[in-house]
């Protein structure tokens, strides 16, 4: 029963779900029948429960789409009679319909994009059983190049005011000028009056501090027509806290309305106060401190899971990013899940939030393999003229009160050579017959134009292919921060030829040479990773479900690749070594954690540091020290004859020790070990726990190349979300309680339910020892 109390009522309405695939033509009707249907908790991922097959679409990592329908009855009590009531869902993937009580109420074609849906006309208060069904058509599976899922793949809620309430995503707030004593503090509120008379009401507005004190307070009167009426606010908070990447303070606004005495709504909302620009000569400030952006392109699934990341999974990515050094996070390509903008609030990340892979006409979706075969063209495209400049507002209106947010970006790679636009200016690659390039412009001006009527605070950006290409007619021209797509070779003639331009790596390469672009030119603001974690979707042929670019694999796993990268971007002293039988893998990407080779192999040791020094060591015998300035291309290296045992380095400053790694020869797999991120839980049906399992010998050490199929028992108020074991290869299927271990390790990913208890997790495999983890799941208030 949901009712309305203190003005508002924002209830979860993840729970109590019934799911089908299939198009039944009555399935919106209340009197439908549904119960032979699946019961389902939210956020649901319906591709990624399979089956996966070479039928469909390789950029969609082979994963199913299809039709499917969500239902779900509830009940608000007799306080919600005259209230206004609506649906919030962050995303729907894709061609969503809503109905309420058979009544059609919304929709969204845009699979990313949040909306509302107002039910107010359709609702039965006081007790009366209602009905929202929702039709999901992800039947053009082949519609992305990468993984999309498909269903209501994130959270929904149900949301009860009064009559007279502040709209949705209805507050803006920006803070203009900042000083040590004080910050201004301007609140743009749109109020809501659903009803058909003028009503006077009172607006009280607080500035919450990060330690709880009221920072600054105003009252007003006003009087609202039925409609929009929109209001400026303007308070000064003393002495600010400012948000920045260390300390990431953050206030609350709070917003109350209140007519005949009577609290009609309370709205909240986060913000921090900080100041950013970037400098066309300087790069990128922060409060007055001049940073490179360290960032990392981030798709949105999470690997066995898929589109349906609990908060837990996301935060547990962006910590491991936060360690190798990472700073800021590049939406690729697509509106985020707010739940991840909120994570960067609070861990103190910087946003680029991307709203488009392309415009129209559209790129190629890869079928059979990645750039091979006949390509297939859905996708957003279809709906771009129609839709794109109302999503874009969507985007900014939802995510404008965010301080980690510093740009919008329009759009990634919508100039690339030929997928479709062509230009005279690539010369012999030109093809006369593909769309011509100036419509690049036709398409992105009235983007660009969106976004400054909603926020006149941050640059408007996109991710360049083909800089030549967007120059020669004006795409380069119309943005106020211009990203480049691995083109660093052109960032020191365009500074000459473009002062004025603001230039940043949007996404680039894991090179070194490319960090060297950004670190040795002042005038680069910063780069982009090409990914921060693996991710599903633009794979190669059948089997491969999967892209391996990543700093964390799919599991979330730190490579070898994410090691490097600390040593490059961390100020924390670290040293890490990974191994490989030749001195192929140059950088030692193609490396493992690995002291296991053959008698008789010399092996190619790569060492990352940070450390001014580094001592190497076989079995405790010194193999030799280098300096970081004997580095090539930012690796040490050393040719070592094979002996097993214990290798280490050991990284030094002044004679000091400041850290070490080791790596140790595995003997014979023995048992499985379970390494949950978690004891304690909390029974809120959300709360999360990654369960490492590992292959190990007899001395606990992990088996690098050990591959059993592992079987998983769950009992207790718990659930498997999916399992994993980092592989891009792998099509075995997540939600099943076996699965291989690869490199001798995977993941298991457990949820609780709303019930409170023990949950144990036991896991075996043929001719090991089983091991077993337990953990609490306690009541939601502990």
């Amino acid at each position: 029963m949901i009712g309305l109390a203190g003005g508002r009522t924002v209830s979860d309405f993840d729970g109590g779900w019934l799911f089908s695939k299939g198009d039944p033509a009555s399935a919106m009707m209340p009197a439908f029948d549904d119960r032979a249907w699946q019961a389902v908790t939210l956020p649901h991922d319906w591709s990624s429960d399979g089956p996966f097959s070479a039928e469909f679409g390789s950029g969609n990592g082979f994963a199913p789409g299809g039709i499917g329908w969500y239902r779900k009855h509830f009940s608000l009590d007799a306080r919600t009679a005259g209230a206004s009531v609506a649906l919030e869902f962050d995303g729907i993937y894709d061609y969503s319909e809503v109905w309420i009580n058979g009544q059609y109420t919304g929709g969204r074609p845009y699979g990313y994009s949040s909306f509302n849906c107002d039910a107010t006309p359709f609702v039965n208060p006081g007790g009366g059983d209602n009905v929202v069904a929702v039709r999901v058509d992800h039947s053009r599976f082949a519609d992305s190049r990468y993984y999309t899922g498909s269903g209501i793949y994130r959270n929904v809620r149900l949301v009860v005011t009064g009559p007279l309430h502040v709209a949705h995503w209805g507050v803006a707030i920006t803070t203009p000028e900042i000083k040590t004593d004080a910050a201004s503090v301007r609140i743009g509120i749109t109020v809501q009056n659903d009803t058909t008379n003028e009503t006077s009401y009172a607006l009280d507005t607080e500035i919450v501090a990060p330690d709880g004190s009221v920072a600054a307070a105003t009252a007003n009167r006003a009087s609202a027509m039925p409609g929009m009426l929109k209001q400026e606010l303007q308070l000064t908070v003393p002495r600010p806290h400012l948000w920045n990447l260390e300390e990431p303070q953050l206030y609350r606004a709070v917003n109350k309305i209140m007519a005949g005495g009577v609290v009609l709504d309370v709205v909240t909302n986060t913000f921090g106060i900080r100041e950013f620009h970037f400098d066309a000569d300087k790069g990128f400030f922060l409060n007055g401190k001049n940073l490179k952006l360290k960032g990392v392109c981030l798709h949105h699934d999470a690997g066995p899971i898929g589109a349906a990341v609990p908060d837990k999974v996301l935060e547990r990515r962006l910590i491991a990013l936060k360690e190798i050094g990472a700073n800021a996070i590049r939406t690729s390509h697509n509106p985020p899940d707010p739940a991840l903008l909120d994570l960067c609030d609070r861990l103190g990340f910087l946003v680029m939030d991307e709203a488009f892979d392309e415009f129209t006409p559209g790129k190629n979706k890869w079928v059979t393999g990645r750039n091979d075969g006949v390509a297939s063209h859905f996708g957003y495209n279809e709906i771009f003229d129609q839709w794109s400049v109302t999503d874009i507002q969507d985007l900014v209106r939802r995510d404008r009160n965010h301080p980690s947010i510093i740009l919008w970006s329009i759009g990634n790679e919508v100039d690339y050579a030929n997928d479709p636009f062509s230009h005279p200016v690539l010369g012999g690659d030109y093809r006369p017959d593909h769309p011509r390039a100036e419509q690049l412009v036709k398409c992105a001006r009235p983007l660009v134009a969106a976004v400054k009527a909603l926020d006149s605070t941050r640059p408007v950006t996109a991710a360049l292919a083909t800089v030549a290409m967007s120059d020669a007619v004006g795409l380069a021209a119309l943005l106020d921060a211009d990203g480049y797509n691995y083109q660093e070779s052109r960032y020191a003639d365009d500074h000459r030829k473009y002062p004025q331009r603001i230039l940043y790596g949007s996404e680039n390469s894991h090179q070194y040479e490319a960090w060297q672009a950004v670190r040795t030119n002042a005038f680069i603001s910063g780069q982009f990773l090409w990914t921060g974690a693996d991710y599903l979707g633009e794979a190669d042929a059948w089997p491969n479900r999967a892209s391996a670019p990543g700093l964390l694999d799919l599991c979330g796993f730190k490579k070898p690749l994410g090691w490097f990268r600390q040593s490059l971007w961390s100020d924390r002293p670290m040293v890490y070594l990974c191994t490989s039988a030749r001195a192929g893998g140059r950088r030692g990407f193609g490396s493992q954690e690995s002291w296991n080779w053959p008698p008789d192999t010399t092996v190619t040791v790569s060492c990352f540091a940070n450390c001014p020094e580094v001592t190497l060591l076989l079995n405790g015998r010194v193999i030799g020290a280098k300096k970081i300035s004997e580095a090539v291309r930012g690796v040490l290296r050393w040719e070592v004859p094979y002996a097993p045992g214990t290798l280490q380095a050991v990284g030094r400053a002044e004679g000091h020790e400041l850290c070490r790694c080791s790596l140790q020869t595995a003997g014979p797999p023995a048992r499985v070990q379970l390494s949950p991120d978690a004891s304690q839980l909390r029974a809120d049906g959300k709360d999360v726990c990654h369960v490492e399992f590992q292959v190990v010998d007899a001395q606990g050490v992990r088996v690098p190349d050990a591959a059993p199929e592992v079987t998983f028992v769950l009992t207790g108020p718990g659930k498997i979300l999916g399992i994993g074991n980092g592989d891009v290869r792998s099509v075995e299927d997540c939600k099943k309680n076996t699965h291989h271990a690869f490199q001798g390790r995977g993941l298991a990913i457990l949820q609780t339910t709303m019930v409170p208890g023990e949950i144990s997790l036991a896991a075996s495999a043929p001719g090991l020892a089983a091991a077993t983890v337990k953990l609490a799941s306690r009541p939601n208030d502990f």
